[in-house]
């Protein structure tokens, strides 16, 4: 009799060890546009900047305020290669600006206030000019000399010499020859100084433009409402000193920047005291 095969017996699933995702590759965060660490100038017994610390985020309108002989052009000029400071640290995109300053200043624009241009060059040359320096090809200077001093409505003026143009000419020409290799950071000191009200629109126009496109600006004034509409950073700086920096919406505190940059830095006077011959009835 033939013997019957028992049945196959079920056999358990087996487990699947299913590996876990991938976690997403962690982004370093970018690094902020500039840093000043502990900047510190002195000219003679005088400090013009003791120890000032500042964190300008990639990607901001960063404005600068504080009254007439705050320290706000000695900071700048520190924070963009223009004079060394006494001690402190300064790095731009990570770059230590000090340790390797060609490095650091390619990558930035500047418009100083008060800047000494080569006056005896058409706007176009020195526009152009600019743009060689930085070491650009010939054939996109020539194109975005001609595209800049066009949007700044100095196409008209393009041949005539700097020295022959007004001061608020004068100021976009400076602004074209300080933008045109496209740095990543621009740094403004008063741009709006003598430029009309039109001129100053486009400029703002062009600014938040290269803001969207990934560049951070600097911008240095006394125009609190200026600095409260154009920037969404602001710091306020007096005596040297660092007294509040964040966002503007933070800084101001449900207030206007200029009345809490006033509080801020003091000196508001009231009344016509001690000028009481100024009344004429």
């Amino acid at each position: 009799m033939e013997a019957r095969r028992a049945a196959p017996q079920p056999q358990p699933p087996v487990p699947v060890t299913v590996p876990p995702a991938a976690a997403p590759p962690l982004v370093p965060p970018a690094a902020p546009a500039l840093e000043l660490r502990r900047l510190w100038k002195s000219f003679g017994p005088k400090v013009a900047v003791g120890g000032i610390d500042l964190t300008v985020p990639t990607g901001s309108c960063y404005g600068l305020v504080g009254p007439n002989g705050a320290g706000k052009t000695t900071t700048l000029s520190m924070a963009t290669g223009l004079l060394r400071p006494d001690a402190g640290a300064v790095r731009v995109h990570g770059i230590d600006l000090w340790a390797d300053p060609t490095a650091g200043k390619r990558i930035i624009g500047v418009l100083p206030d008060g800047l000494r241009l080569f006056d005896r060059l058409t706007g176009l040359q020195l526009v152009t000019y600019a743009g060689l320096l930085r070491g650009m090809d010939r054939d996109m200077v020539a194109s975005r000399a001609r595209g800049l001093l066009a949007a700044l409505d100095l196409e008209a003026a393009q041949d005539q010499l700097v020295v022959d143009y007004s001061a608020g000419m004068t100021k976009k020409v400076a602004f074209a020859a300080a933008i045109i290799h496209a740095p990543r950071l621009m740094v403004l000191d008063e741009p709006f100084e003598s430029v009309d009200p039109v001129s100053a629109s486009n400029i703002r126009a062009i600014l938040r433009e290269y803001v969207a496109g990934g560049g951070t600006v600097i911008v240095s004034s006394h125009v609190m409402d200026l600095v409260q509409r154009m920037c969404d950073h602001v710091a306020v700086v007096a005596d040297g000193h660092v007294l509040a920096a964040g966002t503007v919406d933070d800084v101001r505190a449900g207030r206007t920047l200029e009345d809490t940059f006033v509080d801020l830095v003091g000196g508001r006077r009231t009344g016509m005291q001690g000028l009481e011959w100024l009344r004429t009835s």
